[in-house]
């Protein structure tokens, strides 16, 4: 059993998210023509072009806007040039934090992130510094009172690493990174629909802040989230 409050702060993120519907586009489409920039137009034979077609299609981006965004990643439409940055700190209590953005101006990017940590208690760390307390993998989150066991026979059989039941409740599938899809495909197949599935960071520890030391983190996350060059912020903060 691990996870203490991992339901209680993906809902958090996804409220927060559908708050702000206009950002959502915007980083799916950003993500959409830098995926197509490195990998190539082809969803086929991208993988982190087909995984952020299909998180803009959750979003509800429409169809037309994801093949203009194709088309700027290969070339074939004018566009803005964007370059992914990961930006590493802490925040309260030690509580490591990582801030993948996709930016046009880097100095406006850095700057926007350091204030952001300055402001609510955290400090901008170096390269490297909270990355080893992190996974890269592919992560499905299913509710509470999904079935571990109906998780645990679709996903094993398609190649996840680990499913893990929360304190909560709630049940996680990590599998390697080049697997999701196939991980994916066969959850989809067993009827077993997912809140969240993305390939992401997960923390391998957590630090579980409460009460005021847990509210600061939020604001800290809640603006780090707010800034429009942020695609992505990881923490080992667990709050409860």
């Amino acid at each position: 059993m691990a996870g203490h409050s991992r339901w209680a702060n993906i809902k958090h993120k996804k409220a927060a998210a559908d708050a702000k519907r206009g950002k959502v586009f915007t980083r799916a489409t950003r993500e959409v023509t830098v995926a197509a920039k490195m990998g190539g137009g082809d969803p086929a034979f991208n993988p982190r072009l087909r995984l952020a077609i299909d998180k803009a299609k959750a979003g509800n981006v429409p169809a037309d806007n994801i093949e203009r965004a194709i088309k700027r990643g290969t070339g074939e439409l004018e566009g803005v040039a964007y370059e992914a940055i990961r930006y590493e700190g802490y925040g309260i209590g030690g509580a490591a934090v990582m801030v993948d953005c996709l930016t046009d101006n880097r100095t406006r990017t850095v700057g926007e992130v350091r204030h952001a940590f300055a402001k609510h208690g955290g400090n901008l760390g170096t390269d490297g510094s909270v990355a080893f307390l992190f996974k890269h993998c592919g992560l499905f989150l299913f509710a509470p009172g999904t079935s571990e066991d109906a998780v645990m026979e679709a996903a094993l059989d398609a190649g996840a690493e680990d499913v893990v039941a929360n304190e909560d409740g709630s049940v996680e599938v990590i599998c390697p990174p080049g697997d999701f899809q196939k991980v994916k495909d066969a959850l989809d197949k067993a009827r077993l629909t997912a809140e969240m599935a993305e390939v992401t960071m997960r923390p391998t520890a957590e630090n579980v802040l409460r009460g005021e030391d847990g509210q600061k983190m939020q604001r800290l996350l809640d603006t780090l989230e707010g800034l429009d060059d942020v695609q992505d912020v990881y923490t080992t903060a667990a709050i409860e």
